[in-house]
C-alpha cells in the first residue's frame, strides 16, 4: 500500500519538438534536445521499472524500482552499512500498525519522490529547474543560478537544491531536509544531517540517467549510491492528484499495539 495509485498522466499533449519515427511514434533514442548550449531536461519522466517478485514490496498495481522498494537492496540481507541508529528506524518502522508518510497523504523525500511509479514533470529555466510531483501535487526547486545553501535552513520534505552543470551533466547539491520522510518503502528513515547528491544525464530523446549518492553518518556508516533510468512518458502531461480527496486507506489500518 505505500505505492502512490494515483492516476497516470492522462493529458494527451504531443510533444513539441520531438523525434518521430515515420509511424509518427516518438523516436526514444534520438538527439537530446539542447538549450542555451546545454541538454533540455524537460518532460514527462519516470522511474523504469524492473521486475519484481511477490510479497510486501510488489505494491499495488504499478511497477516499480528496487530502489523505490528497498534503497539498501544491492547489498546482501544482514550486510546493509545501517549505523545502529539506521537499523532501529528500520525496525521502528516495521512494527504492525506502522504507516508510512505516503500513505497518510504526506510527501515524499529525495530520492525516493524521483523513483515513485508516477510521472513527475520538469521545467528547466536560466535561473532554475522545477520538478512538479503529480503525486500530492508538489514541487521541488533547483536552483541554477550560482547561489550556495542557506547557513541554516528550515528543515523540509524535499531539502534545499541547488544545482551546476558538469559539461552535460546537472549535478544537484542538496540538504536541510527533515527526519520524516522515508527513503523507500520498507521503511529506511534518515536523520536531518542528510545530504544527497544527484547526477542527471539525458543521454538521449527518452532516457535519463540519475546516480544519487546519500551521506548520513547517523543512518549509514558510509555514503550510499543508487544509479537508476528515467524514461521519457511523451505527448502527455501530469494530472492533479490530491491524496486526501478519497482517502479510505487509514481507517481500514491496524494501530500500534493491536
Amino acid at each position: 500500500m505505500g505505492a502512490c495509485l494515483c492516476a497516470q498522466a492522462q493529458w494527451q499533449n504531443p510533444t513539441p519538438g520531438a523525434p518521430r519515427t515515420p509511424d509518427g511514434k516518438v523516436n526514444m533514442t534520438g538527439p537530446v534536445p539542447r538549450v542555451n548550449g546545454k541538454p533540455d531536461l524537460s518532460g514527462i519522466w519516470q522511474a523504469e521499472a524492473e521486475p519484481r517478485g511477490p510479497g510486501l514490496y510488489g505494491l499495488g498495481e504499478s511497477p516499480n524500482s528496487k530502489y523505490f522498494r528497498n534503497i539498501l537492496s544491492d547489498f546482501k540481507p544482514g550486510e546493509e552499512p545501517l549505523t545502529p541508529a539506521g537499523r532501529e528506524l528500520i525496525r521502528l518502522h516495521s512494527q504492525p500498525g506502522v504507516v508510512g508518510p505516503n500513505l497518510r497523504c504526506l510527501p515524499d523525500g529525495v530520492p525516493h519522490a524521483d523513483l515513485l511509479p508516477e510521472p513527475f514533470k520538469i521545467i528547466q529555466t536560466p535561473g532554475e529547474i522545477l520538478f512538479l510531483y503529480e503525486v500530492e501535487t508538489i514541487f521541488r526547486q533547483i536552483f541554477t543560478d550560482g547561489r550556495s545553501h542557506p547557513a541554516d535552513p528550515s528543515p523540509t520534505w524535499l531539502g534545499y537544491s541547488v544545482g551546476k552543470w558538469d559539461g552535460d551533466t546537472l549535478v544537484v547539491d542538496t540538504k536541510g531536509f527533515n527526519d520524516m520522510s522515508w527513503l523507500d518503502a520498507r521503511g529506511t528513515g534518515h536523520s536531518e544531517d542528510m545530504r544527497v547528491e544527484e547526477r542527471f544525464h539525458r543521454r538521449d530523446f527518452g532516457h535519463m540517467e540519475v546516480t544519487a549518492t546519500i551521506t548520513d553518518p547517523k543512518t549509514f556508516t558510509k555514503p550510499i549510491t543508487i544509479s537508476f533510468v528515467e524514461q521519457l512518458l511523451p505527448d502527455t502531461d501530469v494530472f492533479e492528484h490530491i491524496c486526501y480527496e478519497n482517502e479510505k486507506d487509514t481507517a481500514h489500518m491496524p494501530k500500534p499495539g493491536k
